[in-house]
């Protein structure tokens, strides 16, 4: 059976504003202080995003992905009230786990110096990126959006979704690389260096 909700009503729309947005407010705060590198900016972002989407709530059809609408509504926000496109996004990634270890059974200032060295580079190539490399890398990675999700926060098809999610991999692949092939033959001199004391 179909049943039809009114949320057109003045008394029914705060509430059912509520309880479908505040669930979101954490992630779409982190979200914010992805984008703007500022708690405060943050803070302002957030805050300018749920009294757009309060305001057009009334045009939100009910059915369809409102977390989607919600992450939409926070990026064109940033775009249009901050810097536009050419706003300096830092996305800090935690280094892949899976990556090969230091040969050391405790941490020294030397494997802390070269874990903060690769946390720095990666970065630095992500802060390279062009925005739209970076902000599809932070929905999938960080925010643990399907490709169905940031279609709809992006407004662009899935195959442009998996296409650009693609190259953004394999653009940041490439820029670390070098160093990591570089930071490879340090570690292994700083193992040495240990062993021989």
């Amino acid at each position: 059976m179909f049943y039809y909700v009114d949320v057109s009503g003045a008394e029914l729309q705060p509430d059912s504003f509520e309880e479908l947005a505040m669930p979101l407010f954490d992630q779409l705060y982190n979200f914010a202080h992805w984008l703007t590198q500022n708690r405060e900016e943050a803070e302002d972002l957030v805050q300018e995003t749920y009294a757009k989407a309060l305001k057009g709530f009334s045009s939100f059809q009910l059915g369809t992905n409102f977390r989607a609408w919600m992450y939409r509504i926070l990026r064109n926000t940033f775009l249009t009230s901050r810097t536009g496109l050419k706003a300096t996004m830092t996305v800090p990634l935690e280094p892949e786990e899976e990556g090969p270890e230091l040969a050391v059974e405790r941490d020294t200032p030397e494997t802390i110096l070269f874990e903060r060295a690769n946390r720095e580079v990666l970065q630095s190539a992500i802060d390279k990126l062009p925005v739209y490399f970076r902000e599809i890398l932070l929905l999938c990675e960080v925010e643990e959006m399907s490709y169905q999700e940031i279609s709809e926060t992006l407004s662009v098809p899935i195959g442009t979704v998996m296409s650009r999610l693609s190259r953004a991999r394999k653009t940041l692949r490439d820029r670390l690389r070098p160093q990591a092939q570089a930071g490879a033959g340090t570690a292994a001199m700083a193992k040495g260096t240990n062993h021989g004391l």
